[in-house]
């Protein structure tokens, strides 16, 4: 495969991995307690991007319910639907019901964890449990 810029073979050519823009929107729009403006998200994104693409960007993550969005002046100020944590966990929840074998899947990511991360995971799951009545509720 040759590279369009540098006419090598397997050179980069520039091009952001699927979603990493939406990524890098979200997390600008997350880092704020405020909605922003599109040329308030470009200020906060790295890199060389029109502000058309952060404008059709934030209209895709509107269209998909992922963000509101509020009249200011001749356009629009986006906010998240969700918080950073809430949108992780619902992706992941998904990514879970996708799969044939829900253990398999759970098995493996525990599998996969620090001893951090399990030791957190152990103490949020017994709260879990602490707060439930005897009747599993």
């Amino acid at each position: 495969m040759r590279d369009r810029k540098s006419g090598e073979s397997g050179g980069v050519t520039g091009r952001r991995a699927r979603g990493e823009l939406e990524s890098s929107v979200l997390a600008a729009l997350w880092a704020v307690d405020e909605p922003l403006t599109a040329r308030q998200v470009l200020e906060q994104l790295t890199g060389d991007l029109a502000y058309t693409t952060v404008l059709t960007i934030l209209s895709r993550l509107h269209d998909k319910g992922m963000l509101v969005r509020h009249p200011a002046g001749r356009g629009y100020a986006y906010a998240p639907v969700r918080d950073e944590a809430s949108d992780t966990a619902l992706r992941m929840h998904t990514l879970l019901e996708r799969g044939t074998d829900r253990e398999a899947v759970l098995a493996r990511f525990v599998s996969e964890l620090s001893q951090e991360e399990e030791q957190l995971l152990h103490r949020l799951l017994g709260e879990q449990d602490a707060g439930r009545g005897d009747d599993g509720r």
